[in-house]
């Protein structure tokens, strides 16, 4: 077999398919390279979703005549120095992506630097180049792209459809735009409605761009993080376990200001996350981490999302650590969207003129569906709780012979006993009287509802808490702080298990023994290709020993943890906490539920249950006030 040399122009080619994926690919790239340039503005304009044109422009610093020349070869770049590869700091480096993109598509680049009389332009057309001319720009630069992929047709047959291809360029725009607050970032062209982010300013810039591009609910129902380990520093928000989304594209991570998408960060966050979310539904953060450039690799992927921790462990853990510890300094704290979500509930539930009593609006549907879909809980839960006629027994209680016939009271009277006469009184428990109640943040209880749901008031609102769930994280709080407390109480077997692995599997785990000793599991190597397990944690019970000695090498191959086995514990933890907890159903006497109430606010990650539903809605008097228009 004959060995030879390619042409320049099928290498272009070559390296193109390693750096354009598709046309947020090539917008990526130019606008990373506009934020390298130092542009305080960047405008973006697509068409056909950046299949037929791509246009960035910037106020940046822009390229002399000589350094256009270079621009659109390969292996040319302004951005490393003394050619450290371990020392990159800028967005871009590589001197790949003009090549690559002139190779495949219509490319035309016009730039003026400050010290220059006038701009240059020059074309590249399927990696043919043309000659450099002069032009007339002010300051900066912008790039032309046309007919991506005209040179390499076969390729146009795997890209998406124009509104998928535009949303992607909108999803790469808006995560560089969280990097840098500073810059304003306008999105326009035929195929889309136009977007601009300006420049933010003030004392909290990152806040203010996440505001525009997440919106102020976010903001609202964030948790500041703040975090440093060995020279790596973690910010940035996170949200409240209860304010949460049903996929995984609120996330944003970003490393020295680069946006990137590591599998290591996304365990991290759902190992954060773990035990005060439904593994249904995912947290929405927007989180920045720095460190020294010579601590992580960026040069892994072409595309540059991915990037290489030195220290992964180190990194993992102050992401898991600082989340955590915002979740504990957050407290009782749900979210505030949980009582957004039951007023409109209860708003498209109100009768409305015409109907019977009761009667739900043919217009919004009913208050489960609403509330269900919002927060992606059980439909039968939330129509019990938000159903009109929870509300109708009240006025029976007080004149239990209007209209209701004396079965109809009787069982009027059983569900709601407890409003006719309050079931917390101030005087008779040494209970918070009113002017004291706004030091309480759950209040007072006056009632239990269906023998369910405690109703407290509190110095400006009504706190509805489900006592079950309440109950159980509560529950589940202080197992946690048992185990952590002594070590794991282990089970001998009474014949060692053994588990077939492949070699290198085997050794893995035999090399981590001490770690997972820490944890109960005791285990040792057993031949070339084979690990005996003698003991493990008791509080598992009967398991499959297998499967879990399996999944933990698995594991350990792909992140070097050992944290399956500590989620593990957790989850036979929030078990037995769901078993031992207070059950629907059950009657509390007074002192019970004031002193629920008062656990609540001591514990940390009360707003929410085991399973990522919130334990408590507050409702505002003034929001009570508007529903009976009062206001």
């Amino acid at each position: 077999m004959q060995v030879r040399q390619l042409g320049e122009q099928v290498i272009n080619q070559i390296a193109a398919g390693e750096v354009i994926e598709r046309p947020a690919s090539v917008i990526k790239e130019l606008v990373e390279n506009a934020v390298d340039a130092g542009a305080s503005q960047i405008d973006i304009v697509t068409a056909a979703g950046g299949k037929t044109l791509m246009r960035v422009a910037d106020d940046g610093a822009g390229m002399r005549q000589d350094d256009l020349k270079l621009a659109i070869r390969r292996h040319c770049t302004s951005k490393i120095s003394d050619d450290d590869l371990f020392d990159i700091r800028t967005l871009g480096f590589r001197g790949e992506a003009l090549p690559s993109i002139g190779s495949v598509a219509r490319l035309v680049i016009q730039t003026r630097h400050g010290e220059e009389d006038h701009a240059w332009a020059i074309a590249v057309e399927g990696g043919k180049e043309q000659p450099i001319v002069p032009a007339a720009r002010s300051k900066g630069t912008q790039v032309e792209v046309r007919d991506l992929f005209f040179a390499t047709p076969a390729r146009l047959k795997f890209l998406k459809s124009d509104r998928a291809e535009a949303a992607a360029i909108t999803e790469i725009v808006k995560r560089i735009a969280l990097a840098y607050p500073h810059i304003g970032f306008s999105l326009s062209g035929a195929d889309r409605q136009p977007q601009s982010w300006p420049a933010a300013r003030g004392d909290e810039p990152h806040l203010a761009r996440i505001a525009q591009i997440l919106g102020p609910d976010f903001v609202d129902n964030a948790m500041e993080i703040d975090a440093a380990r060995e020279g790596v520093r973690l910010t940035g928000y996170a949200g409240l376990p209860t304010h949460h989304r049903g996929n995984a594209q609120h996330q944003f991570f970003f490393v020295n200001g680069r946006p990137v998408k590591d599998k290591l960060l996304l365990s991290g966050l759902r190992g954060a996350y773990a035990d005060v979310l439904a593994r249904d539904r995912h947290p929405v953060v927007v989180l920045f981490i720095d460190l020294d450039p010579a601590l992580v690799d960026v040069n892994v992927h072409p595309a540059k999302s991915d990037v290489r921790f030195r220290d992964a462990q180190l990194v993992r853990g102050l992401l898991v650590g600082a989340i955590k510890h915002a979740l504990v300094q957050a407290g009782h704290r749900s979210s505030t969207s949980n009582a957004a979500v039951a007023l409109d509930a209860l708003r498209k539930q109100s009768p409305q003129p015409g109907w019977p009593s009761g009667a739900t609006s043919p217009a919004y549907g009913s208050a489960a569906s609403v509330s269900a879909s919002a927060h992606g809980f059980g439909a039968t839960a939330t129509a019990e709780r938000w159903a009109p006629e929870a509300f109708r027994p009240l006025e029976a209680a007080t004149n239990p012979m209007q209209g209701f016939a004396e079965d109809r009271v009787s069982e009027v009277q059983n569900g709601f006993s407890a409003l006719a006469t309050p079931s917390a009184d101030a005087r008779a428990h040494d209970l918070p009287v009113a002017s004291e109640k706004t030091e309480l943040p759950l209040g007072a209880a006056r009632a239990q509802v269906h023998e369910t749901y405690i109703i407290a008031q509190t110095g400006d609102g009504v706190v509805i808490v489900d006592q079950h769930a309440a109950h159980e994280r509560l529950v589940y709080e202080r197992l946690k702080e048992a185990l952590a407390k002594k070590d794991v109480a282990r089970q001998i077997l009474l014949i060692p298990e053994v588990v077939d692995l492949p070699e290198e599997d085997a050794a893995r785990l035999a090399e981590r023994a001490e770690d997972l000793e820490k944890v109960g599991l005791s285990l040792e190597a057993f031949g070339p290709g084979a690990i005996a397990v003698r003991e493990t944690p008791a509080i598992l019970g009967d398991m499959d020993i297998q499967g879990m000695v399996r999944t933990l090498a698995d594991e350990l191959a792909e992140w070097e943890t050992a944290d399956s086995l500590r989620e593990k514990l957790d989850h036979v933890a929030a078990t037995m906490a769901c078993h031992g907890s207070v059950r629907a159903g059950r009657r509390m006497r007074p002192e019970e539920m004031d002193a629920l109430l008062r656990d609540m606010e001591a514990t940390p990650l009360s707003g929410q249950c085991n399973h990522g539903r919130p334990t408590w809605v507050e409702l505002k008097l003034s929001d009570i006030e508007k529903l009976f228009g009062r206001k």
